[in-house]
């Protein structure tokens, strides 16, 4: 077991989903991130997609002034996702390779393969000031070439994780404590995120060393349709002690 200060950054995607189905402006994103962080959330993150499905580009400029925490941008970076990053200037970029139409992120970068193109953008991010972390899933090989882009964190792909909790195998965090291992013996801070919940984050949390920073979108937002989204944050904050 480990101990860990790991922060919570929920993602507002969702919000964004609901608003969309109906048009308009309601529920506001904008209004959602000002209250999640008025419960004492560490940070707001988005993850903007080229069709704008859910978070509209705009809204990351509008959140620019709004988010006083920690303000975290997802994305594969594509000529305009960079530049949006670039114009936003958010605390922290997250870079994941998206397919363009993909459901959702589904896999880590093979950071390897990429490795020059990575480098080159998080190069230019870095220059202008923006923490830097990318996508991974645990494999030691990937952490290993992520070290190589020059980025400031990993952010690990936990939905093998999740799902193996869910059938009762808490062995499934293995690959994922190696890896933190790893990360830390190489300096990359540590993120995680996808299809974290209540039901499993105390135990990643209490297990993964050096986690800084947890994303959690989906499943907090449907949790507080049944429990309220000022009690889930405080639930959470209270599994991440």
């Amino acid at each position: 077991m480990t101990s860990n200060n790991c922060k919570l950054s929920v993602n507002i995607n969702k919000i964004a989903t609901l608003r969309n189905s109906r048009g308009g402006n309601t529920p506001s994103v904008v209004e959602a991130a000002k209250r999640i962080q008025g419960f004492g959330a560490h940070g707001i993150t988005i993850h903007p997609r080229p069709d704008e499905r859910h978070i509209r580009y705009q809204d990351a400029r509008d959140l620019k002034d709004v988010v006083y925490t920690e303000y975290n941008i997802e994305g594969n970076p594509q000529h305009n996702f960079i530049d949006l990053v670039l114009e936003c200037k958010p605390t922290q970029v997250t870079l994941v390779p998206d397919a363009i139409g993909a459901l959702t992120s589904n896999a880590g970068w093979e950071t390897i393969t990429h490795q020059a193109y990575l480098k080159e953008v998080i190069d230019e991010f870095k220059r202008n000031g923006i923490r830097t972390s990318i996508f991974v899933d645990p494999v030691l090989q990937m952490v290993e070439g992520a070290k190589e882009t020059g980025t400031d964190r990993i952010e690990l792909y936990t939905e093998a994780f999740a799902h193996q909790y869910g059938l009762g195998n808490k062995d499934g965090i293995l690959p994922y404590v190696e890896a933190a291992k790893l990360a830390n013996e190489l300096g990359l801070g540590i993120n995680a995120g996808h299809d974290l919940s209540l039901e499993n984050i105390q135990f990643f949390n209490q297990n993964i060393p050096g986690l800084m920073e947890v994303s959690i979108g989906h499943a907090l937002i449907s949790e507080s349709l049944y429990l309220g989204l000022e009690n889930v944050v405080n639930m959470y904050l209270q599994k991440l002690k």
